[in-house]
């Protein structure tokens, strides 16, 4: 078994800086990560989504300038718009590996579980340490929906992958990322249905906010489905087909199942460190971060706090001043956001 001054558990934008902060000082800092370098941001959240909704954006407004007396033909090469997304993507993740390499971190390529007490097992290493941050993140919440599983629907996981437009595109959820991702194919040529459990989209947001929203998604050609439960899902030659309860259907080549998150604490075995979890799943921690275990901290998302890219950098800068001895807490949820539709909503918020 080795020894080390800092452990971290995944490698999101919070535990990135966080690693290379601690080795550069001269802290001997083991990283475990299970899957990309940079975690959800990098690799299938803001960089990529950003990449490609500049595309798609660009597509949009082409189409609308009409209104301003501005006529043209819109040609989408998708395969080329994609190429382009993963090509920034991999430059970014490259870039994080050789941040990390340079300021002397170990990493281990593996999923990283608690074997004891602040002692960390991932693969074939094992370490002890006398203070371990958590940075694992949250992954997509996929609803029990009888035939949903072992189809190939997309998340915001997958996504990215895409190399062909899908001619049709069904959304199940009514977030932030299935709007975006959805309006931005739907400006990209893909026909695109929206299903709402509710009756709003962005239902976290000011009423007329979700009036505006749903208005331009429909001048996108978006047909909104309010108040939908999919009771079954069928995928036979290459086509998806969602039955609702009301016994309407709809069918589309492509599926996208986006209805929420849940934290990636699962293979953690937080347990045998004596870390609690919540009834959801999220680490439970204080307004320092710390969690039930002395030593063992835990940032970011899958510690309940907001799933955005800059919270976590807050996390990173309030848990290192707290670290340095400062009297700081963890970033509250009044902290602002903005999400990447057009029309674009944003949030203001205050940070001390």
């Amino acid at each position: 078994m080795e020894t080390a001054d800092v452990i971290l558990i995944g490698s999101g934008q919070g535990g990135i800086p966080l690693a290379a902060d601690f080795a550069s000082s001269g802290c001997k800092v083991v990283l475990f990560e299970r899957d990309a370098l940079g975690g959800s941001c990098i690799n299938y959240g803001c960089t990529p989504s950003k990449a490609f909704l500049a595309a798609a954006h660009a597509a949009g407004r082409a189409r609308q300038a009409k209104k301003l007396g501005i006529h043209t033909e819109v040609k989408v090469d998708f395969p080329a718009v994609m190429e382009r997304v993963r090509g920034i993507r991999n430059s970014f993740n490259q870039g994080i590996h050789k941040r990390l390499d340079d300021a002397g971190v170990k990493i281990v390529c593996a999923e990283a579980s608690f074997v004891g007490e602040r002692t960390v097992k991932g693969g074939d290493v094992t370490v002890q340490a006398p203070m371990v941050i958590i940075n694992t993140g949250t992954s997509s919440l996929i609803p029990d929906i009888p035939g949903l599983a072992g189809t190939p629907y997309l998340t915001n996981r997958n996504f990215f992958d895409l190399k062909a437009l899908p001619p049709r595109l069904l959304v199940i959820g009514a977030g932030y990322i299935g709007l975006e991702l959805g309006q931005g194919l739907a400006r990209l040529g893909s026909q695109t249905h929206l299903i709402v459990r509710g009756d709003r989209v962005l239902d976290r947001e000011e009423t007329d906010v979700s009036k505006v929203l749903a208005e331009a998604l429909k001048q996108d050609g978006i047909q909104l489905h309010f108040g939908m439960n999919v009771n079954q899902v069928a995928h036979e030659n290459d086509v998806f087909r969602l039955t609702f309860s009301s016994g309407e259907q709809l069918q589309a080549e492509a599926l996208l199942v986006v209805i929420g998150r849940k934290p990636n604490t699962g293979a953690l075995n937080a347990a045998k460190s004596g870390i609690e979890l919540d009834d959801q799943g999220f680490i439970k921690i204080n307004d320092q971060f710390h969690t039930t275990c002395s030593g063992v901290y835990a940032i970011g998302d899958a510690a309940k706090q907001p799933a955005f890219t800059h919270v976590s950098w807050e996390d990173y800068r309030r848990l290192k001043a707290i670290l340095c001895g400062e009297n700081r807490t963890r970033s509250d949820r009044a902290l602002g956001y903005a999400i990447y539709t057009e029309p674009q909503v944003g949030r203001v918020g205050i940070t001390l």
